[in-house]
C-alpha cells in the first residue's frame, strides 16, 4: 500500500508539472505520512543524502566544464574536427558529431554540449544549406554521448546508487559505447549527405595547418585523459580528479588559450553554483525517495517476483530496455538513475548480469529519452536554437533514434563492449 502511494504520488506530481526534485520529495512525504512515520525522517534523509564525499566531484566537474567552454575552446575543437572531415561530402555534419564527441570528454553533460558548441555548429550548418531541422536533430542525437564518455556526472551518481560498480570502472566502460554512438551518427550522416546532396566545405588542409590545429587542440583533449589515467593509476580519487580538472581548466583558459580573465570568474562560479544546487537538490530528494523504497522493501519484492517468472538474463534486459525507453521519455537521466538503479540493479545481480554491463545499458537507455518525442529535452534545446517546429524535428530525429536503439541492442547482447576496456585496464 505504501509503495503504491509512493509511486502513485510521484506520477501524479510529475503529471501536474511539478519539478522533479519537488515531485520526489512530495511523493516521499506523502508516503511517510500515509505509513504513520515521523515526517522529520524525510528531513534527515534529505540531509544525509548529500553527506557523501564523492558528491563533491559534481560542482568541481561542472566548474571545470564552465572554465573550458568559456572563450575559444569550441572553435578550437571545431577546427580540429573539421580538418579531418570538413572537406568531405556532408563534412559539416561530420564535424558537428566529432566536435561534440571531443567536447563530451570535457563537459559530461548532453545539454551543455547541445547549448554550447551545438549552437555554433547549428548556425554554421544552416549557413551552408543544411535544413535547420536536420542540423538541430543531428546535434541533439550526437549530444547524448556527453554523459556516456567520461567524465560523467550520471556515472558518478549511478556508482553511489549501486555499490556493485565503481566510478572508475564506469568511466572506462562508457568509452566504447560513446564512440559507437558517434560512429553510428557519422554513418547515418554520410548516408543522408549522399541522398540529400550535402556538400563538403573547402579543400583538405595541408600538413602545416594540420599540425598547427592539432597542437592547439591538444591541451583541451588532454583533460579526459588526465582524469582517467590519474584515477586508474591511483594518483588521485575521482573527487580529487575533479579538483585537479578545475585547476587544469583554469590554466588552459588563462595561460594557453588566454580567453579567461579574473573578472570572468565570479560569473562562471555563480553559474556553476546554480547548476550544482539544482542537481544536488534532485540528489537529496532522490535519496529520501530511495530510503522509502527500502522501507517498503520494494526492491526485494520485485527481485523475488522477477526470479519467480524464470526470465533469462537476455529476456530481463530486453524488458528493462522497453521499460527504460518509455520511462526516460518523462524523466531526466540524473533523477532517473537515482530512482531506478536501487530497484533494477539488485534484480540484474540476482540473474547474474555483470553490474558494469547493466549500468551502461541503463545509462544509455535513459539518455536516449532526451531525444525521444514527445518530451525530448535535447530536441527542445536545439529546436529553440535552430528556430524550427517540433513536428519538423521529430521527422528528422526518428531515423537517428532508430539507429541509436540498434546500438543499444548491440550493447545489450554483447556485454564485452561495455566490460572489455575496464577488464583490460584492470579497473576494479
Amino acid at each position: 500500500m505504501t509503495a503504491g502511494v509512493l509511486f502513485g504520488g510521484l506520477v501524479l506530481f510529475l503529471a501536474l508539472g511539478v519539478p522533479i526534485a519537488f515531485a520526489l520529495g512530495a511523493a516521499t512525504l506523502t508516503a511517510v505520512l500515509g505509513a504513520g512515520l515521523n515526517p522529520i525522517a524525510v528531513t534527515q534523509k534529505l540531509v544525509s543524502g548529500l553527506d557523501s564525499f564523492p558528491l563533491m566531484a559534481i560542482p568541481f566537474f561542472l566548474l571545470a566544464a564552465e572554465l573550458m567552454t568559456s572563450g575559444a575552446l569550441a572553435e578550437v575543437l571545431l577546427r580540429f574536427a573539421s580538418m579531418f572531415v570538413g572537406h568531405k561530402r556532408g563534412g559539416l555534419g561530420h564535424t558537428n558529431i566529432l566536435t561534440i564527441t571531443f567536447f563530451s570528454g570535457i563537459s559530461g553533460s548532453a545539454l551543455a554540449d547541445a547549448a554550447g558548441p551545438g549552437s555554433l555548429l547549428i548556425r554554421m550548418m544552416r549557413k551552408s544549406g543544411y535544413p535547420p531541422a536536420y542540423a538541430a536533430a543531428l546535434t541533439a542525437a550526437a549530444s547524448i554521448v556527453g554523459p556516456i564518455i567520461p567524465p560523467s556526472i550520471v556515472m558518478i551518481l549511478y556508482a553511489l546508487a549501486d555499490e556493485g560498480v565503481s566510478v572508475l570502472r564506469l568511466f572506462m566502460a562508457g568509452v566504447v559505447p560513446g564512440l559507437m554512438i558517434s560512429a553510428a551518427m557519422i554513418g547515418y550522416n554520410a548516408w543522408a549527405s549522399h541522398r540529400r546532396d550535402f556538400r563538403g566545405e573547402g579543400e583538405a588542409p595541408g600538413l602545416d595547418e594540420i599540425l598547427r590545429t592539432a597542437w592547439r587542440a591538444i591541451p583541451a583533449l588532454l583533460l579526459p585523459t588526465l582524469i582517467v589515467v590519474g584515477v586508474h593509476s591511483g594518483a588521485f580519487t575521482p573527487t580529487e580528479a575533479s579538483v585537479i580538472a578545475v585547476f587544469y581548466a583554469l590554466f588552459c583558459g588563462m595561460v594557453i588559450y588566454r580567453t579567461i580573465s579574473w573578472s570572468m570568474l565570479p560569473q562562471l562560479i555563480a553559474r556553476t553554483a546554480f547548476m550544482s544546487a539544482a542537481i544536488l537538490l534532485i540528489i537529496a530528494a532522490s535519496s529520501a525517495f530511495a530510503w522509502m523504497l527500502t522501507y517498503t522493501q520494494t526492491p526485494q519484492v520485485l527481485t523475488a517476483w522477477i526470479q519467480g517468472l524464470g526470465l533469462s538474463p537476455i529476456m530481463f534486459l530486453l524488458a528493462v530496455n522497453v521499460f527504460l525507453l518509455l520511462f526516460g521519455i518523462f524523466i531526466e537521466p540524473l533523477p532517473g538513475v537515482l530512482v531506478v538503479a536501487p530497484i533494477l540493479a539488485p534484480m540484474a545481480a540476482a540473474l547474474g548480469i555483470d553490474p558494469t554491463h547493466f549500468a551502461i545499458v541503463v545509462i544509455v537507455n535513459l539518455n536516449l529519452g532526451m531525444i525521444t518525442p514527445p518530451v525530448a529535452s535535447l530536441l527542445a534545446v536545439t529546436g529553440m536554437i535552430a528556430k524550427v517546429r517540433m513536428a519538423d524535428l521529430n521527422r528528422e530525429i526518428y531515423p537517428m533514434l532508430a539507429i541509436q536503439i540498434l546500438v543499444l541492442l548491440l550493447l545489450t547482447f554483447v556485454p564485452v563492449l561495455s566490460t572489455g576496456l575496464p577488464d583490460l585496464m584492470g579497473a576494479k
